[in-house]
């Protein structure tokens, strides 16, 4: 296959992280996957029959810097070089602003905000030493429509969106090119955890029927989206051919998806 490349992904014990690590692998893409769950990141992998030639699994604390530096390291060690650096690894609890405690807050900002933020300048280092490379954040489609019930989630979010756009421009001179993905609901562990609880309501509001619409199936109390949006769904609708083809040669500035 033309064109392979190397990975570094985070949050690949489930939900997008792990359908990402699982689409490149079958693409004969090398892979490092990350996850703070190394045991659950493990029995994933023998589960999914993830190839131990092309994948190395690594326990990460996106929150830690330290930790950020010795993985990259490992994986320039590994790899030779790393193409694609992807931030995916993330955390919501929904919760109104004034009801919120405070290590909620410093969770959302120090896993979706500041994760990104270590992992992105870690990577930048390392890929404008060796003269290209991607990072792709993945984002939300609150970091472009808060979500009431969702504030300090969308907060987070929206910083990355933020950090992205701004990292583009200073990195792009240098032939690193930056992506942030701004996706809609997407049915997750992350999606899953919102029904139990009236703060996320908006998640569900709109109706069922018709092309776009997802809402919350009352009798099963499970969250209902239209295939597209599955993470369990074929490769094309999760996005990965967008992502693959963001992450191609002629790739150019921030896209955002959502």
């Amino acid at each position: 296959m033309e064109h392979l490349r190397r990975f570094v992904l985070t949050g690949c014990a489930s939900g997008i992280g792990r359908k990402m690590a699982d689409t490149l692998l079958r693409q004969g893409h090398q892979v490092m996957a990350t996850d703070l769950r190394l045991e659950v990141l493990q029995a994933e992998a023998q589960a999914l029959g993830w190839p131990a030639d092309r994948v190395r699994l690594q326990a990460l604390d996106v929150r830690d810097g330290a930790a950020w530096e010795r993985v990259l390291d490992q994986a320039w060690r590994d790899f030779g070089q790393v193409d694609v650096v992807m931030n995916i690894a993330g955390y919501l609890k929904p919760g109104y602003v004034a009801e919120m405690d405070a290590a909620e807050i410093d969770r959302h900002f120090d896993i979706n905000t500041k994760g990104v933020a270590f992992g992105s300048r870690a990577a930048a280092r390392r890929m404008v030493a060796q003269g290209h490379g991607h990072i792709v954040n993945i984002a939300s489609i609150a970091a472009l429509m808060p979500v009431p019930g969702l504030a300090y989630y969308s907060a987070s979010k929206f910083a990355v969106r933020a950090l992205s756009i701004a990292m583009a421009e200073e990195l792009k001179p240098k032939n690193v090119y930056v992506t942030a993905v701004c996706p809609d609901p997407v049915q997750t562990p992350m999606l899953d955890l919102q029904k139990d609880y009236e703060a996320a309501s908006l998640t569900f509001s709109a109706p069922r029927s018709g092309h776009r619409g997802y809402g919350l199936d009352r009798g099963r109390q499970q969250p209902v989206l239209p295939p597209a949006l599955s993470a369990e769904a074929g490769r094309d609708r999760l996005g990965c051919e967008d992502l693959d083809r963001a992450c191609a040669d002629d790739r150019r500035g921030v896209r955002r998806k959502g």
